[in-house]
């Protein structure tokens, strides 16, 4: 197989599991949350978020780092297998003190230091999952990840049915990340075994050192990356209690599951961006504007109809016990349109060699992110966390915009904002005259009209029609 296909191989088998895994962890979210009533949805999702910061210290940047020096030198897989599982053990009973001592010190109640317990063990087994992923990767056997994020979610979602059937309570519904963190790892630890190596332990202090220099702008930017997406909850749950925490993680996990748009093409993008960088500025500066243009006239669409159906779309996902919840989601949506790009940036300052300023950036976004919810969340609770995380998110864009405009290309953005907005405009007020109808219908109908209405507008050219029938649109 030349490279060539195994690109294109080992990027088809990880879209496939994105594709297969966000409708199962969607499922899982709807039923859990619909089970489990805002409140106790609140206690799961604030232990997920403060596992998920605390769990960046159980890698410290290794499993990323060793994807590129195993990738680069393949004899190194052993070495570096065997010095870091003892690194990992070492890291996980740090991580887990320090997450006992937390949510302790705080006086949670006894059931959510319970919860937090065994969502950060699932946390823990997931993070050896890591090293195994990582030996995958660096080899480029992509399948095995795949098969490995399927299987969590579909283990999540079963697992999870099983539980409600049962009529188990928040505790043991919890216990259920433990027990899925646990039986993916083993399956990773099983095709080590087959197809590489039996993991062996070793504990070389020199290169201890040596790989703790190296990971440390990895574990910086998962830190600050972590931090940016969890906090709001951790401070919400500090501030307001679990039931806000629901409410705002309901809307919150609609809004997250949309990220897998600009993530796709993100991956996409990077090596295609990389390569015209070094070879064909100007192509680079034309991919670059087609990508900006159709993040564009997705991102906005479903920002202006979500905001228009938020009412039904909670209501049917989640019951009339998270209606409290309509409004988050009227805010947060509006993330979408500048994640989207935001995501998409992110990722050219990483082909342009500039991943340094993007970190500055993350840095500077996730300082405002914690300040705006020391302002907002005491007066305003979760819909003040949702005002922030746009904010935040506005912030990101921008400054992105601004540095890459000077490195590159700058596009002018009104003008290519203009007739999708009012596209949008015409979509929008078909939505307002149907909101009665059956909620689908109203989707489809109005995805139809807004996609007339940008062929009207001449918003995608007969170019465009041309390079994305030869496969050439980005």
């Amino acid at each position: 197989m030349n490279t060539a296909q195994k690109i294109a191989k080992n990027t088809g088998v990880l879209f496939f599991a994105q594709i297969v895994s966000y409708p199962l962890g969607f499922l899982y979210i709807m039923y859990i949350a619909r089970y489990l009533g805002s409140e106790e949805f609140g206690i799961l999702s604030f232990s997920l978020a403060l596992a998920g910061i605390f769990g960046v210290l159980a890698d410290l940047g290794f499993c990323p780092l060793g994807v590129r020096e195993i990738a680069r030198d393949k004899r190194l897989a052993k070495k570096y297998i065997a010095n870091i599982i003892p690194m990992k053990i070492i890291l996980s009973i740090l991580c887990f003190g320090l997450i006992a001592i937390s949510v302790n010190c705080f006086g949670y109640p006894e059931k959510t230091v319970l919860v937090v317990y065994f969502v950060s063990a699932g946390m823990l087994f997931n993070s050896f999952t890591e090293i195994f992923n990582s030996l995958f990767k660096a080899f480029e056997e992509m399948e095995y990840v795949s098969l490995g994020i399927i299987l969590n979610k579909t283990l999540m979602l079963g697992l999870s049915l099983i539980a409600i059937f049962l009529e188990y309570e928040l505790v043991r519904i919890s216990g259920i990340y433990c027990l899925t963190g646990l039986l993916v790892f083993l399956y990773t630890l099983r095709i080590c075994i087959w197809k590489y190596m039996a993991p062996a332990l070793e504990i070389d202090w020199d290169f201890w050192k040596k790989i703790s220099k190296k990971a440390a702008p990895f574990f910086l930017a998962a830190i600050v990356n972590v931090i940016a997406f969890r906090i709001d909850m951790v401070m919400l749950s500090m501030l307001k209690g679990d039931e806000a925490v629901g409410y705002y993680s309901a809307a919150y996990r609609l809004v997250e599951a949309l990220i897998i748009i600009p993530s796709i093409l993100s991956t996409s993008l990077y090596p295609v961006f990389s390569n015209f960088y070094v070879s064909a500025k100007e192509t680079l500066n034309l991919v670059y504007e087609k990508a900006f243009k159709l993040l564009l006239i997705i991102g906005l669409p479903i920002a202006v109809g979500t905001t228009l159906l938020a009412d039904k779309i909670i209501l049917l996902i989640y019951g009339h016990e998270f209606s409290l919840a309509i409004p988050a989601l009227k805010i947060l949506i509006w993330t979408i349109p500048v994640i989207f790009i935001a995501f998409m940036l992110g990722t050219l300052f990483a082909s342009i060699n500039k991943q340094v300023l993007s970190l500055k950036i993350s840095i500077f976004t996730t300082t405002l992110n914690i300040g705006a919810n020391l302002l907002l969340i005491p007066k305003y609770s979760f819909l003040g966390a949702a005002l922030a995380t746009v904010m935040t998110y506005t912030a990101s864009f921008i400054l992105s915009y601004y540095y890459i405009s000077g490195l590159t290309h700058k596009i002018p953005v009104f003008n290519f904002a203009l007739k999708p907005i009012a596209a949008n405009l015409v979509m929008g007020g078909f939505i307002l005259n149907f909101t009665g109808s059956n909620i689908l219908l109203v989707i489809v109908a109005s995805a139809l009209i807004y996609l007339i209405m940008l062929n009207i507008f001449g918003v995608v050219s007969k170019k465009d029609y041309i390079l994305f029938k030869r496969g050439k649109f980005l």
